[in-house]
């Protein structure tokens, strides 16, 4: 049976909407993530805490996200992600109002809980939202342009955000925010439809059937799996998920190690580098990000036709390019070198994002929420866990105690690529689109 081509359009029209508002909503995740670093002094200023209220302050929304990770899993799943994502990014508004409004210190850290719990629950429905509304090989270009996406909203929130809290007050700028962040909430509720069946639309399954000839997935594939089985389905599933998992903890916590937190003081303690200089240097990070995480998505879908292939390419040239950080401890100091330096962990580093496509693969689509979302765990773990270890290990801020801790998260990446090359991969099953007299027979032998 041919599929009514209107019906078809209208699918793979509206889909776009939908990804265009959900990518808005996720260039705020990011522009939440780094709003306090950039308002901190002002923050000080205001209320009158110490550096250590503040590092509370932007922890906050960390802790918040990790612990909601693997709610957010389960709630996309059961309650489906447009209910799941236009709630919680209006709770996140709240968060963000509730800063802008805030009398004391002790508000704005749970105006910053609110923000962390709400945002905490935009990226797993993306990604459901991305499986149930886009072909398998659209699917990893798609989170790449996402997380491009987010990254763009945190360069974003750097400049134009201090800009506008010296223009108009730090409090104003947190109420503009929610505002907007509301505006998102409800665009997300009228315009996402969680499935194109939802709208009485072919589904993109039955869409991939129609040109491919690839037999539509069973119903065990699709129908809703209870809670407590997906979580035994996920997390007892073996060599399908571990490995993932260990190689994200490594991969995204060496991320935070040095992006997140060490490589500024690096520049400083160790290079004599200012804060304007180092800032600009460190850019090159998200630039790098915003580039490759797309890239990886396109090598993956287009090119290689493999997320594994992708996944160890990608770790194999990061932990190279961390080889080349630990070599060149208080040796490289030109800001062109460590610039491209920094480009370049960026670009491989945001290889990460076929890992999504990956776990997504390898799980019935019905429970892809709670998978994803349990993945989603360790990256955040790892970032918290390596930082806090990395902290202990750094005695005195020289060269050598950098050079520590650029060697031990050299070791940490040898154990993700030794994971990523144990990780497993669904096989693909070799297609070809039909061509128009294929076509043409097909209707034929349907009619």
């Amino acid at each position: 049976m041919t599929l009514d081509s209107k019906a078809r359009s209208k699918v793979l029209k509206y889909r776009w909407a939908i990804f265009g508002v959900l990518a808005f909503a996720y260039f705020f995740v990011y522009f939440h993530r780094v709003s306090t670093a950039v308002v901190s002094e002002d923050l000080q200023g205001t209320f009158g805490v110490g550096a250590a209220s503040i590092a509370l302050l932007s922890s906050a929304y960390f802790y918040a996200y990790t612990i909601m990770q693997l709610p957010s899993g389960l709630l996309t799943d059961s309650w489906g992600p447009r209910k799941t994502v236009s709630i919680f990014t209006m709770v996140a508004a709240a968060g963000a109002i509730l800063t802008g409004i805030a009398s004391s210190f002790l508000l704005v850290i749970a105006g910053r809980l609110l923000i962390g719990v709400g945002v905490a629950m935009v990226y797993i429905p993306i990604m459901k939202i991305l499986a149930t509304w886009y072909r398998k090989n659209e699917f990893a270009s798609l989170s790449g342009i996402l997380l491009a996406v987010g990254n763009i909203g945190a360069l974003s929130a750097a400049g134009p955000l201090a800009l506008m809290s010296g223009a108009l007050g730090w409090q104003q700028v947190f109420l503009a925010l929610g505002v907007i962040t509301v505006v998102l909430a409800v665009a997300a509720w009228m315009i996402t439809r969680d499935r194109p069946v939802d709208m009485g639309l072919p589904s993109i399954q039955e869409i991939e059937s129609d040109e491919t000839g690839e037999p539509i997935p069973p119903a065990k594939e699709v129908e809703k799996i209870p809670m407590t089985q997906a979580l035994k389905m996920t997390f007892g599933s073996g060599m399908k998920f571990w490995p993932l998992a260990v190689w994200f903890f490594f991969m995204y916590g060496s991320i935070m190690v040095y992006q997140g937190l060490w490589a500024g003081p690096y520049y400083a303690d160790v290079l004599g580098w200012d804060k304007a200089t180092y800032g600009m240097v460190l850019t090159f990070i998200g630039i790098g990000m915003i580039v490759g995480c797309p890239l990886a998505g396109i090598l993956s879908d287009k090119v290689l036709k493999s997320r594994r292939k992708v996944l160890i390419i990608g770790t194999v040239a990061y932990t190279i390019i961390w080889a080349a950080i630990w070599m060149s401890t208080g040796r490289l100091d030109s800001v062109i070198g460590q610039s491209a330096l920094n480009f370049m962990f960026g670009f491989f580093g945001g290889f990460f994002v076929v890992s999504y496509a990956q776990i997504k693969e390898l799980f019935p689509i019905s429970i892809v929420g709670t998978t994803t979302a349990a993945l989603n765990i360790f990256p955040f773990a790892g970032g918290a866990i390596l930082q806090q270890v990395t902290g202990l290990m750094l005695v005195e801020r020289t060269a050598a105690g950098y050079e520590t801790i650029w060697l031990f998260m050299l070791v940490c990446m040898i154990i993700a690529t030794v994971a990523g090359f144990l990780s497993k991969e669904k096989a693909r099953v070799p297609v070809t689109v039909p061509t128009a007299e294929k076509q043409q027979e097909k209707r034929g032998q349907a009619n």
